[in-house]
C-alpha cells in the first residue's frame, strides 16, 4: 500500500470503535511522541499507548514478541534487524528524525565553551547514556573519542540506561554535566536551565532515527494511521520545532 494511499485514512472522520496503537519509542523522543500524540488522536480517534526505553532494550523486548505495533528507534540499526528477522511489514522502514547531541549543564554552569568545560577539574560527573545499548550514549563516546577525551575523562562518566535517565541526573544535580537530546532540552516542560552545548555533527554519526510497523499490526488500521500521520507536514513541523531535523 502506498503511502498516498495511508494518508487517506488522516481523512477519514473518528471510528466509532476508535482503534490503539502499542507505541515502542526510544527514551530521547517521548516528549516530543507526547506532544505528537494528542493531535494524531484528534485527527483520527485512535489512542496511543506509548512505552519508552532506550533503543537497544526495546529492540529486545520486540526480538522476543512483546506486543508492540510501531517502534520509533533512536537510530536505524536497530529497525534494519528488525525487518532482516523478517518482523516487519516489507516497505514500512522509513527515517521519522535526525537527531541532535548536546552537552547540558540544568542549572548548575552554562557549558557553552564545550570541549573546555568538560575538561575543568570541578567537574566530578559527567552523564552519557549506555553506548552498548543507547545511540545518544554511542554518539557521546564517539564525540568524546574524537575530542580526545574519552581516556582522560572516563574515570568521571557516569552511565544512564537512556537519555531520560541521564536528564534526570542532571536535573537532580548528580552530575553537573550530561550528553542529551537537543529535544529534550527544547521541551516546553523543562523546568531547568536551557542552557547547552550543541555538540558538532561531525565529531558523532548521524543520529538517523527510523521507525518500523511491526508485522503483527498487519491488521491494525490504527497503526496504519499513525505511520502514515508521522509522515505527514503536520508531524514533521512538530518534530523540527521540537529539536529534530527531518529528511
Amino acid at each position: 500500500m502506498k503511502f498516498t494511499l495511508l494518508s487517506l485514512l488522516l481523512l477519514i472522520p473518528p471510528l466509532l470503535h476508535a482503534g490503539e496503537v502499542k507505541v515502542a519509542v526510544a527514551a530521547n523522543f517521548l516528549n516530543t511522541l507526547q506532544i505528537l500524540a494528542p493531535v494524531f488522536e484528534k485527527n483520527t480517534g485512535h489512542r496511543l499507548l506509548i512505552s519508552a526505553g532506550s533503543t537497544g532494550k526495546l529492540y529486545a523486548q520486540l526480538h522476543h514478541g512483546a506486543p508492540y505495533d510501531v517502534f520509533l528507534a533512536a537510530d536505524d540499526k536497530h529497525p534494519a534487524l528488525l525487518e532482516k528477522e523478517g518482523l516487519v511489514l516489507p516497505g514500512r522502514r522509513v527515517t521519522y528524525a535526525v537527531g541532535r547531541l548536546v552537552v547540558w549543564s540544568g542549572r548548575l554552569m552554562p557549558p557553552q565553551e564545550g570541549a573546555q568545560t568538560l575538561k575543568r577539574p570541578d567537574i566530578r560527573h559527567i552523564a552519557i547514556a549506555n553506548p552498548a545499548t543507547a545511540p545518544y550514549g554511542r554518539a557521546a563516546y564517539q564525540a568524546l573519542n574524537a575530542m580526545g577525551l574519552w581516556h582522560t575523562l572516563k574515570p568521571r562518566i557516569v552511565q544512564g540506561d537512556d537519555v531520560g535517565q541521564v536528564f534526570q541526573f542532571v536535573a537532580s544535580a548528580n552530575a553537573q554535566l550530561g550528553f542529551v537530546a537537543l529535544a529534550q532540552i527544547l521541551n516546553p516542560k523543562n523546568a531547568f536551565s536551557r542552557d547547552y552545548w550543541l555538540v558538532p555533527e561531525e565529531l558523532y554519526d548521524p543520529i538517523v532515527q527510523d521507525m518500523v510497523l511491526l508485522k503483527k499490526a498487519e491488521n491494525n488500521s490504527a497503526a496504519h494511521a499513525f505511520v502514515a500521520f508521522m509522515q505527514t507536514a503536520q508531524a514533521r513541523t512538530l518534530i523540527q520545532q521540537a529539536g529534530y531535523k527531518v529528511k
